[in-house]
């Protein structure tokens, strides 16, 4: 079995071969390109729209986006953990896109601060279940072996899925107005139900999806680790820690610049927001290529910081104008 197994994944991402077992992959490419802009949401868009549109003031949006930050926070080990316990990861990830569209659908119509907040705890809770879903049926797909080469390539579809979109709305903001953001979100959330749907589900192997891994003799996999590992494991513990911080300063920086940018044209702020995710996410994408073919031989440790510093920088480099070119 173990053998069928690997010569599997070898047909699946090796040097290839056109045959009916590249389907998958193609729709893990697809799932990662049309999942990029769902997988956050509405994010610096709906501090735009609020904004210039519903005409909130700054408080009362950066509460709603803090509620909805708080709310996915809160959600992500129970999603990884569901992510972990169930097999149909497919589903799951159906069904948190489902939540998104929702919450594009219901937003326009009744933009309430606590209607408005209730989606967003909704949609952030379901948008925790992304990258653990995400990263299991890849780890299913192709083993551990190719498993950083191949979260590389997902990551260069990602970011050039949110290029796209982003430019998509700048683009259609210009004419129809902010609201547009909603109605690319909500198609980008079907097409990415469409294309999860295309992976066939007996491609996953699930004691690969969970981490584990087949013994060489027996094919028996080895048993997974029990939730005290979450609190003995230091070295997993200071991971998270840095993962936090960083997260704690990276997430808001660009729903801030894109306040700033609206208050200086409301015609153009949505426009200007896509500006600055398309500048992003056209560096990100021969960055995540480069990662995924280097992290194994160059190492974690030097990548990490440098993402550290670059956001230091990044940081600094906003209190410097606030002109949007």
């Amino acid at each position: 079995m173990v053998a069928g197994t690997d010569s599997r994944r070898r047909v699946l991402h090796g040097s290839a071969l056109e045959s009916p077992l590249m389907r998958p992959a193609r729709a893990l490419d697809a799932l990662n390109f049309f999942l990029a802009d769902v997988q956050d949401g509405l994010g610096p868009y709906l501090a735009v729209y609020l904004l210039t549109m519903q005409h909130w003031d700054q408080a009362g949006t950066g509460m709603v986006l803090a509620i909805g930050g708080i709310a996915g926070l809160v959600a992500q080990a129970p999603a990884g953990a569901l992510v972990d316990a169930v097999r149909a990861r497919r589903a799951l990830i159906a069904v948190a896109a489902v939540a998104v569209t929702a919450d594009c659908l219901f937003t326009p119509i009744w933009p309430a601060f606590w209607p408005v907040a209730a989606m967003k705890v909704i949609s952030g809770t379901a948008a925790a279940v992304f990258p653990p879903a995400l990263a299991a049926i890849t780890l299913g797909l192709v083993g551990h072996k190719a498993y950083t080469r191949r979260t590389g390539r997902n990551q260069v579809f990602n970011h050039a899925g949110n290029a796209c979109a982003a430019a998509a709305a700048g683009g259609l903001s210009l004419w129809y107005g902010p609201i547009v953001v909603f109605a690319l979100l909500g198609f980008m959330a079907v097409a990415s139900l469409v294309s999860v749907l295309m992976i066939p589900a007996d491609a996953i192997d699930n004691d690969l999806a969970r981490g584990l891994d087949h013994a060489s003799d027996a094919g028996t996999p080895a048993a997974p680790s029990g939730l005290r590992v979450l609190l003995t494991c230091r070295p997993l513990l200071i991971f998270a820690a840095c993962v936090a911080l960083f997260h704690f300063a990276n997430a808001a920086m660009l729903p801030l610049v894109g306040q700033k940018l609206a208050q200086q044209d409301l015609k153009q702020g949505t426009a200007l927001m896509s500006a600055c995710i398309v500048g992003a996410q056209v560096v990100m994408v021969p960055m995540a290529a480069l990662v995924g073919r280097k992290a194994d031989s160059w190492g974690r440790k030097p990548l990490f910081m440098a993402g550290f510093v670059m956001l230091g920088v990044r940081g600094a480099l906003y209190t410097v104008s606030s002109d949007p070119h």
